[in-house]
């Protein structure tokens, strides 16, 4: 299955780049996106698309800049944050190789409504907002997930809005722990947070401060629900710390 009219049109307009992987695997082959094209659609979508390079703590897009490119982490990873008039830094999600960020300034051609920032030596490819939005139109299946991914947006950010509106800040940083406890989805009654969690990355995500977030692990730990191994937070009651943070919810 080879990319749409609308494609072809807007890769011509775009000026393709050649960016096949040297091994000849296509580099888009894991990213979720495009999980069911076959390889020669993955090529042709990457003629489009250019290679970028980014060192750990190197901005890759900031908030509020004037371009339309999605990108797409082939290794490494991102964060996905904004600054307050301060300069704090909130973080509003963490990125790994197969995601993928960008697609509302693509979809709307407005400003950038986050930055995002390399966490490590990340690989991306960037496409510009002409064949990405070909993409769409000829691949509604590819449309339907960008805008699950968006609906999955909008319900994390409500959530997290009325945190921030009703819980006090140990509550809060209980919420977070839960929330990258069952980020698959999956029921279970322990769940590994991994990479460890950085007590100032967690602060940022909730609105508080470094000591509260390790007076409230050290509460948690001793309660026997976390235990924090040398690579990772093990959650080890996700039960209970549901329900604590459902307590509180109302």
């Amino acid at each position: 299955m080879l990319a749409g009219r609308a494609f072809e049109e807007a890769t011509r307009q775009n000026g393709g780049v050649a960016s096949t992987a040297a091994n000849g695997r296509c580099a888009l082959a894991d990213v979720d996106l495009f999980r069911d094209f076959d390889k020669a659609t993955l090529a042709q979508i990457e003629q489009s698309c250019r290679y970028r390079r980014y060192s750990a703590q190197e901005q890759i897009i900031d908030s509020d800049a004037i371009s339309s490119d999605v990108f797409f982490i082939i290794r490494g990873r991102a964060r996905v944050v904004t600054y307050s008039m301060s300069g704090r830094e909130i973080t509003f999600a963490d990125l790994q190789a197969g995601d993928y960020f960008g697609e509302v300034a693509a979809l709307d051609g407005g400003p950038r409504s986050a930055g995002v920032m390399a966490t490590e030596d990340t690989l991306v490819l960037s496409l510009p907002r002409g064949p990405f939005l070909a993409i769409l139109a000829d691949h509604p299946q590819v449309a339907l997930r960008v805008m699950r991914r968006l609906a999955h947006i909008v319900r994390r950010a409500d959530e997290r809005i009325m945190d921030l509106s009703t819980l006090a800040a140990n509550n809060r940083v209980q919420a977070e722990l839960l929330r990258q406890a069952r980020s698959d989805n999956a029921p279970r009654k322990t769940a590994i947070i991994e990479p460890i969690p950085i007590h100032s990355d967690i602060a940022s995500r909730v609105s508080t401060t470094r000591e509260t977030v390790a007076r409230v692990l050290n509460e948690l730990a001793r309660k026997g629900i976390v235990e924090r191994t040398r690579t990772a937070l093990v959650i080890r009651d996700v039960p209970r710390l549901k329900l604590m943070v459902e307590e509180v919810r109302g």
